[in-house]
């Protein structure tokens, strides 16, 4: 955590104690990629047969580290997970790629693996280059701190300008057999995900093919960190990866549509809505968490950008962080989308209270309740559309000064 930032409002009262995950150690050190006297690089180590899934984000000035992601997930086996914070190595170049070919090395050479299962993240400042010199130096002590409790200390390690760390476990049934899942998340600031969020890992012992975790992650994603937004910019290292060890004793599973896999999909669709979530209430400055459900649209796709269009709106974020009840705004925001909208047929409420019908402000419209529920830290809105079957949730926060404070400062 950066010592000059007090925690979110909206940070959960408590933090989840994750379970073990057979297999699976993590741990953390301080090896002075940017920051002093906290840690600073995670790694977590996963058994032999291990396999992978991954979403990175579609940005065209992508860091090093996820191109090599990319190039390397389509093999699906994995053997540790390697993520550092206070240094993104995005756009630098091709010495950006040597810093990952050497920290990558040194995480294979350790473990005696094949370099192309060690997966790598980096999250931090863009265009300054990452010595590689302190993994290669930290690694033992590295795999030493490597723990099945570990995730505490992983979660803390992969913080930039987040406030708390972001975890969360689920447990389900495949067949017979009781799975577990374990998650955890960085993102505070540059968040409008075109893919997942900023750094992201989860850890399951189901025994699934890469191709079936593949498609549920991407499925997961949809419904999740494609889903929140902070203000409007998608980070160059957006890397969401998925593993699972294999350890679960249930039946063989080979396809994503496996009739066994309907809680495994719910349990993590959760898992990864909580995270996202999370990452949305320590929005940078936030001081309301706000769900925006739109429904009536036509299609899930123009629910999901008139959503994002409301939730980026500035003049929407800072007039909740103003407790000012200007509904307005919404209209504006749904009306710029590009998506089919009809004046007439729609109608937007804020905590529950309808404000528009039939074209214009509902008869009698009393704001009073509405500004009541504004003044509280949760929102919600919801905009109906009226034209189809569409839906989706958006959630984001509200805009305050804190944000330029916290991103005017960020490199000093």
């Amino acid at each position: 955590m950066n010592a000059s930032h007090t925690v979110s409002p909206l940070a959960p009262k408590t933090t989840p104690t994750l379970p073990r995950i057979a297999g699976i150690t993590l741990g953390a050190v301080e090896a002075g990629i940017r920051y002093k006297g906290r840690t600073d690089v995670m790694l977590a180590l996963l058994p032999a047969g291990a396999v992978i899934a991954g979403v990175l984000t579609k940005s065209k000035t992508a860091s090093a580290p996820v191109e090599w992601c990319r190039k390397n997930l389509a093999r699906g086996k994995v053997r540790a997970i390697l993520a550092n914070a206070g240094n993104a190595n995005a756009f630098t170049g091709k010495a950006g790629d040597k810093s990952v070919e050497e920290a990558t090395r040194a995480v294979a050479q350790a473990l005696g693996c094949a370099r192309n299962e060690v997966f790598m993240a980096s999250t931090g400042v863009i265009g300054q280059p990452l010595d590689p010199a302190p993994f290669a130096k930290h690694m033992p002590a590295l795999i030493k701190a490597a723990r099945e409790d570990g995730w505490a200390d992983a979660s803390a390690a992969i913080m930039t300008t987040d406030t708390f760390p972001k975890l969360a476990t689920r447990t389900c049934r495949i067949g017979d057999a009781t799975v577990t899942l374990n998650g955890f998340a960085k993102g505070s600031g540059m968040i409008a995900p075109d893919m997942a969020t900023m750094l992201a890992f989860a850890f399951t012992d189901a025994k699934l093919p890469a191709a079936v975790l593949q498609k549920l992650l991407s499925d997961a994603t949809d419904k999740s960190f494609n889903c929140i937004t902070v203000d409007g910019d998608t980070s160059t290292s957006d890397t969401l990866l998925l593993a699972a060890t294999g350890g679960a004793k249930h039946p063989r599973i080979d396809e994503a549509d496996d009739p066994m896999l309907v809680e495994f999909k719910r349990a993590l669709d959760d898992l990864m809505i909580e995270l996202a979530q999370l990452v949305a209430r320590d929005g940078e400055g936030a001081s309301k968490f706000i769900t925006i459900n739109v429904t009536g649209a036509t299609s899930n796709g123009a629910a999901r950008k008139i959503g994002l269009a409301v939730a980026n709106s500035p003049l929407v974020k800072t007039a909740i962080a103003g407790e000012d009840a200007n509904w307005g705004r919404i209209v504006m925001a749904v009306g710029k989308a590009g998506e089919k909208a009809d004046r007439d047929k729609l109608r937007i409420s804020i905590g529950g209270v309808r404000i528009t019908d039939g074209g214009q402000v509902v008869p009698k419209y009393d704001e009073a309740p509405v500004v009541k529920h504004i003044k509280g830290q949760d929102v919600v809105i919801d905009i109906e559309l009226g034209l189809g079957r569409g839906k989706c949730t958006v959630w984001t926060c509200d805009l305050t000064h804190r944000y330029i404070d916290i991103n005017g400062s960020y490199r000093s």
